[in-house]
This record gives structure tokens, C-alpha cells and sequence, in this order.
């Protein structure tokens, strides 16, 4: 990680969640590891009436709640803590937006700072089409004393109309180049393995295609429910929280071909392929290639959990999916023919996010009928979470007589390193924002064609809304409807069933 220059970073939303728990712990992480510049200020802003010093010691308690380090150096808090600045906006009042400006320039000119900013918004989405506008209205977007950049949390977009909308907004006022479309997945140090993997490995990308590759699996599974975000998640559900930016990029990744340079764009040119290259589904084929699901009440080792029309802010007669598995196709040279499953669920038996290559199987079974070592074939595990790492599955014989197969594991675990910190997703993005790489931000053109792919299915469900288009129900608990099972059409092949544990297979596994 290389140093950037002097800036400031102005935070829409500094009193909410998301700044507290991963923004300025992250943020301070940079500072400790020295990564920071050494003119450097934070400019919180938000609702709520704080002073400077009030502001400080709400996010010095923050860091010792949800900092990654448990024993913090107090002198290197103390440091960090009296950067921080704040300053009360209503983000839909203009005038605010000329008090935001003065005060800006009050903490530049005091600091030293030159024009350099950063504005990061952890708002609600329904502010990002609002305040970046608001910001090039009062020339706070002009660059002629130093680069602007924009920070943009997802979800970016409510479908592709929005999207396309979001995006003529930002880029009437702003450069591609100043605009960050943030997904955390992809700043996971496993996630960005994946290229390393492929690409520095000769053993492994001529073995990357339709011809030795079987299917891909892609799984992200959350052993909570919606916890208190009900209302957020009825106007979301599973497919636009999860599968049209996380695991659509997580795919992009997977996919690719090898880029011309290891550099931003060339990286993104390569993806954006992948992602135009998606079959869009007719009616028919949404219907039996994607399954979506609902979890119920339960008891789970001994713990009532409750349904998910039983969440606070959850309408009785809800429709939405906590649970989404799509069979997708991939229609290029490489990947003809090879599907893709991919699955995301709330309440299912534990939490991991993995990507799993199968291999076929060899063409002639030797040590057994073809049925007997479907559940043999080569895999590929790469882990994002938790338990990072990868896992290689192969066939080795038994001991003893005869010729009996059964498969062991080649695994290799992030946590091995002990003396290599591995920097969280938002420190990592953060920092790569401050130094001015985009390569793993969303660019617009991305966002449009994932949007492209799931406005079909978000379309035939919305149409069929009134036919009883099923949403079927899965005991919290549970690897999601058992129905899923059926968008795997060839006998013997099923969903990997992962623990927590990378090496560790079952079909339930504890949290």
C-alpha cells in the first residue's frame, strides 16, 4: 500500500452506523499501519447537534467498541481523535450546503490542506442522487485546487431504470475517474486472491474453462435474519441485496479472461465482459432456473427464532425472498455451456461466503462407477469467509487393500500468516480511494449490465405478483427450500454444504 497526499474526508451521515462500526476504525487502522498523509483532517457531518469535541469522543468510543485491535495505543487515538471535525447539515437544505463549504475551507486553511476531498456517503440511498448534485451546485465538485472524489455505498440503484438515472446524475457533474461505487466483498483480500490464483499459477488457468470445468458454485450464507432492518429489506429482499452487486461481482472475478495489465481499467474492461455476457432469462426460464425462498419460525439448538413475517417492520403477508438460488449461464468461448449456481440466504445453519470450482469428472472411471465418485471430483474452494483460505479436494486411495478411493483435502489458511495483517475490506478500498485505484469499484457501465441480467427476474416476479408465483418457505435454520435442489438437473450433483471450518463438509454445521 503506497501513501497519498493531503486531504480531507467529509462524511455524510458521521453520527449513523456505518461510520461508527467499519468508516473510522478503518480509517484508524490506516493511521496506525501509517498510511495516512500528514496533513490529514475528517469533516463529519449530520443531523444531530455535535460539537468537535462531542463528535470525538463519541468515535473514540467507538473505536474501542468495533476497532479490530483490542488493545489500542491510546497516544495513537488521541492523535487520530483530534482530526476529526464536525459540523450539523440537513442534506436537504441548500443553504447548508454554503455553511459545509466555509467550514471546509476553515479546517483546510487551519490544517494547512490543500483542496484535496474526499466526499464518502453514508447516507441513505435515497440522498446519493441529492447531495453530490448539491455539492457541484456550490462548485465543491471543482478540481482546480485539487482532486474530488465521491464515495457511493450500495445500493446503487433500486433497478436498471434508476441505475441509468443515478448514473446521468454523477457523471453530468463528475468524472468517471472521481466517482467510487463501493462493494466491500470485493475489497476481502480472498476475493482479490482469486486473480492471483488464476493468473500467477500455470497449473491452474489452462484448466480454467468449458472444457475441464463442470459448473461453478457461488455461495453467501448469513446464519442471521434481518435483525432490526425489516423495513429496509421489504423493499429489498435477497436479489437486490445480494445478488445484483456482491455475488455478480464475485462472478466477475471468477470469470474473466486475463487482463492486458494489472491496471484498473484493464481489470474492469475484462469484468464488464463477463457481466455483458450473461444470458438475460426469458418468463419460462426464470421460472425453473430461479428459486427464492422465505425463512420460517424454528427452533434452533435449543433458541425460538422467529419467522421473518414475525420481524419488526415486516408486513404479515410478505412476499419478499430471504433466500435466492440462480442456475445462470455464461454465453462466451470460455464459459459456454459450463452453469453457474449461485445461492444467497438469511437464516441458514452458518455464516460463509465461498466460491467452489468443480471439475469434471475423468472419462473413465477406473476405481468405480461414474454415480459412485460424483461426490469425488475435484474441487476448488476458495473462501471469503470466514476461515479465508483454499481448499484443494482430490481422490486418494485408502489404506489397505484393493483400490478403494476417498477424498482428502489440500487446504491453506489466511490465518497461517501470523505475521501478515490482513487489512479489513473497508480499510483496503478506503485506502486504494485516497491513492486514486478504482480497480475494485463498480464503474457505471458494470452496474448497468448487472442490473441488465436481474431486471428480468425482478420484472416476472413484480407481473406475477397476484398468480401465487411461489415463494417457498425454509425452517430458520436450514440450508434454504429444498426446492433448490431442483435447479441442479443432472442426478448425483447437489450444493456443497459448507461449515464454518473450511476443510470440515456436512449438512449441518455449528455457528
Amino acid at each position: 500500500m503506497n501513501h497519498t497526499e493531503n486531504h480531507i474526508i467529509v462524511i455524510f451521515g458521521a453520527t449513523g452506523d456505518l461510520t461508527k462500526r467499519k468508516l473510522i476504525p478503518s480509517i484508524f487502522q490506516l493511521k496506525k499501519h501509517g498510511l495516512l498523509p500528514k496533513k490529514f483532517a475528517i469533516l463529519g457531518t449530520g443531523r444531530r447537534d455535535h460539537s468537535h469535541e462531542t463528535f470525538r469522543q463519541k468515535m473514540q468510543e467507538a473505536l474501542h467498541e468495533f476497532s479490530e485491535d483490542k488493545n489500542l495505543d491510546e497516544s495513537q487515538v488521541k492523535e487520530f481523535i483530534s482530526s476529526l471535525y464536525f459540523t450539523v447539515m440537513d442534506f436537504t437544505k441548500d443553504e447548508n450546503y454554503l455553511k459545509l463549504k466555509e467550514k471546509l475551507a476553515e479546517v483546510q486553511k487551519t490544517l494547512g490542506i490543500g483542496g484535496n476531498v474526499i466526499y464518502y456517503l453514508a447516507t441513505p440511498p435515497s440522498l446519493y442522487g441529492v447531495i453530490p448534485i448539491d455539492l457541484a451546485k456550490h462548485g465543491m465538485n471543482d478540481q482546480s485546487d485539487g482532486w474530488k472524489k465521491i464515495i457511493v455505498e450500495k445500493p446503487f440503484g433500486y433497478d436498471l431504470q434508476s441505475a441509468k438515472e443515478l448514473n446521468a446524475k454523477l457523471l453530468k457533474h463528475y468524472k468517471e475517474e472521481q466517482i467510487y461505487r463501493i462493494d466491500h466483498y470485493l475489497g476481502k483480500e480472498t476475493v482479490q486472491n482469486v486473480m492471483v490464483t488464476r493468473f500467477s499459477n500455470g497449473i491452474f488457468e489452462p484448466l480454467w474453462n468449458r472444457n475441464y470445468i463442470h459448473h461453478v458454485e457461488i455461495t453467501s450464507a448469513e446464519s442471521i435474519g434481518v435483525e432490526n432492518r425489516g423495513g429496509y429489506y421489504e423493499g429489498s429482499g435477497a436479489l437486490r441485496d445480494m445478488i445484483q452487486n456482491h455475488l455478480l461481482q464475485v462472478t466477475g472475478m471468477i470469470a474473466m479472461e486475463p487482463p492486458a495489465s494489472f491496471e484498473s481499467n484493464a481489470i474492469r474492461n475484462e469484468t464488464l465482459k463477463v457481466f455483458q455476457s450473461l444470458r438475460k432469462m426469458t418468463p419460462a426460464e426464470v421460472e425453473k432456473n430461479v428459486i427464492r425462498g422465505q425463512y420460517g419460525a424454528a427452533t434452533v439448538r435449543g433458541e425460538k427464532l422467529a419467522g421473518y413475517r414475525e420481524e419488526k417492520g415486516v408486513k404479515k403477508d410478505s412476499r419478499t425472498e430471504t433466500y435466492v438460488a440462480i442456475k445462470m449461464f455464461i454465453d462466451n468461448w470460455r464459459w459456454g455451456g459450463v452453469p453457474f449456481y449461485i445461492r444467497t440466504g438469511k437464516r441458514l445453519p452458518t455464516r460463509v461466503t465461498e466460491a467452489v470450482i468443480h471439475f469434471k469428472p475423468t472419462p473413465h472411471q477406473i476405481f468405480g462407477t461414474r454415480e459412485a465418485v460424483n461426490d469425488s471430483c475435484n474441487q476448488l474452494v476458495i473462501r471469503i469467509q470466514p476461515d479465508e483460505g483454499i481448499l484443494l479436494k482430490i481422490g486418494m486411495k485408502t489404506p489397505g487393500a484393493g483400490y478403494n478411493v476417498q477424498t482428502v483435502n489440500m487446504d491453506f489458511h489466511y490465518s497461517d500468516l501470523k505475521n501478515e495483517p490482513i487489512p479489513s475490506a473497508y480499510q483496503r478500498l478506503i485506502h486504494d480511494c485516497m491513492i486514486g485505484d478504482s480497480t475494485l469499484f463498480a464503474r457505471a457501465d458494470a452496474v448497468e449490465a448487472c442490473w441488465s441480467f436481474v431486471q428480468p427476474i425482478i420484472d416476472v416476479w413484480k407481473e406475477n405478483k397476484n398468480k401465487k408465483l411461489k415463494v417457498f418457505g425454509y425452517p430458520a435454520g436450514t440450508w434454504g427450500p429444498e426446492h433448490s435442489d431442483t435447479i441442479i438437473e443432472e442426478p448425483g450433483i447437489t450444493w456443497r454444504y459448507p461449515c464454518r471450518n473450511l476443510s470440515d463438509d456436512g449438512l449441518y454445521c455449528e455457528l
